[in-house]
């Protein structure tokens, strides 16, 4: 078995892979990489799939032409296919012949990074490597971030984009305590699970979560839904109910699109939040409540009240903290990161196998406005695991068009520059805005740093 090489300083040095039957060709390669790279050298697919397994790497060079296959692709497909099945994380570049660009696409169709052709240039595949690692070092720092989300309880809501850090420290500032604390955003955005969050990270935890949908409900009901009847209020009230106010006792009340109620409702609304009791309709027994309101809109409440649509005094009782959650098109690496993690999910749901999205469909979900937010992108991420019968998910699957760059490609200073942009903002999110930390784990000077920020106009 081929060994890597022993430096002194190979164990400091991220491990790459080089698989080709040729062992001259491997030779060149190590030459000019050693100093990179701790190499690890395979002449197989055996080989390959064996060192893999064994050494913790994310970089291949995969030359396609595979013994017992060396003069076509076969072998080096099928090889390309079980490295990814392996580590779905693995950033294979794959080596092909000028007149083999059919391959080349399906290779990257099936999981490859990208694809160079023979004869290597040393120079761009250094590039080529140097890209691809960065991306998954993000990768793993993503996955990172999310395990410690989940420990600090926040395992419904996805995220590690900045906006999002603002978003998780609030909630654990707000759970403890019993203030009124109301959500805004799009709709789609994710405001429900927000509320949930802060819930879940309650003393109020181990009791129920009700919620409500104010928009939804005509109002000649939601009186009744929210309060609760007694037996006769009305016609059909043949016996007594307890509305979501009272079935949230000791727990949590979510009033979702609150900027939908009625001005007596508001006025009732108001009411509980202050004395803390409620009256059935038809009763005229005050039931003591012990509920904590959360509410949510998509609607501007401050215009509401000055057309005199939403009172002044419900809007300071619910306000007493305000939790912007941000539009997915403002939340960057986050969408990727989204929609990797509900394609697993959404496979694993329908058992079927799918390798992930193509560079295309990357782009693709990247550069729509998504109006319909998170909602919309499980929509879309949903139908294409139903319908799409391919390896890998399409721009056509997600029906989305095709990028507007995936002719040219990014330049590469334009793909240095975005991954360089998002392992800041990613490194700023994790440290909580700490130059002097987030200088530290980059391994670059405060001043450097700093000029970073200001030149990709990274907000601190």
């Amino acid at each position: 078995m081929p060994k890597p090489n022993t430096t002194q300083d190979s164990l400091t040095l991220p491990a790459l892979l080089l698989v080709d039957d040729s062992q001259e060709i491997r030779e060149q390669m190590k030459w000019g990489l050693k100093s990179l790279y701790t190499i690890f050298e395979a002449g197989n697919r055996e080989q390959a799939i064996e060192i893999l397994h064994r050494e913790k790497m994310i970089l291949v060079a995969l030359d396609l032409g595979l013994p017992p296959d060396a003069d076509g692709a076969s072998e080096g497909l099928s090889a390309l296919e079980q490295l990814v099945e392996v580590n779905p994380l693995v950033k294979v570049v794959v080596i092909t012949g000028n007149q083999d660009r059919a391959n080349a696409l399906k290779a990257v169709q099936l999981g490859a990074y990208d694809f160079m052709d023979k004869p290597v240039d040393l120079d761009v595949l250094k590039t080529v490597l140097q890209r691809a690692g960065y991306l998954a070092g993000l990768e793993k720092e993503n996955q990172k971030l999310l395990e410690r989300a989940e420990k600090r309880g926040l395992p419904d809501i996805i995220g590690t984009s900045p906006v999002m850090a603002k978003v998780f420290d609030t909630i654990r500032r707000v759970a403890g305590s019993s203030i009124s604390v109301l959500v805004v955003g799009e709709s789609g955005t994710g405001k429900e699970l927000v509320a949930r969050a802060i819930h879940q990270q309650s003393q109020r935890k181990d009791g129920p979560f009700i919620a409500i949908n104010c928009g939804a409900i005509p109002e000649t009901l939601l009186e009744s839904e929210l309060f609760g009847h007694e037996k006769g209020a009305f016609t059909g009230a043949h016996m007594q109910r307890p509305g979501r106010i009272e079935s949230a006792e000791g727990g949590t009340l979510f009033l979702d699109e609150i900027g939908e109620i009625s001005p007596a409702l508001q006025v009732k609304l108001l009411r509980v939040l202050q004395q803390r009791t409620i009256e059935r309709v038809g009763g005229r027994v005050e039931i003591p409540v012990d509920t904590r309101v959360l509410a949510a809109t998509n609607s501007d409440l401050q215009r509401a009240m000055k057309e005199g649509r939403f009172r002044d005094d419900l809007y300071y009782r619910l306000n007493t903290v305000t939790i912007p959650v941000p539009p997915l098109r403002e939340r960057g690496a986050d969408i990727s990161m989204l929609a990797k993690i509900l394609l697993q999910r959404f496979s694993e749901e329908a058992k079927k196998k799918t390798a992930g999205f193509s560079r295309e469909a990357v782009l693709a979900l990247e550069q729509y406005h998504w109006p319909g937010n998170v909602r919309e992108l499980e929509n879309r991420i949903r139908r294409a695991v139903t319908l799409s019968d391919s390896p890998r998910i399409v721009p056509g699957d997600l029906d989305l068009d095709e990028p507007k760059d995936v002719q040219a490609g990014p330049t590469l200073k334009e793909a240095r520059d975005a991954v360089e942009k998002r392992v800041i903002e990613q490194m700023l999110a994790k440290t909580g805005g700490n130059i002097t930390k987030a200088a530290m784990v980059l391994s670059v000077s405060r001043p450097t740093l700093h000029d970073l920020i200001s030149r990709h106009k990274i907000k601190k």
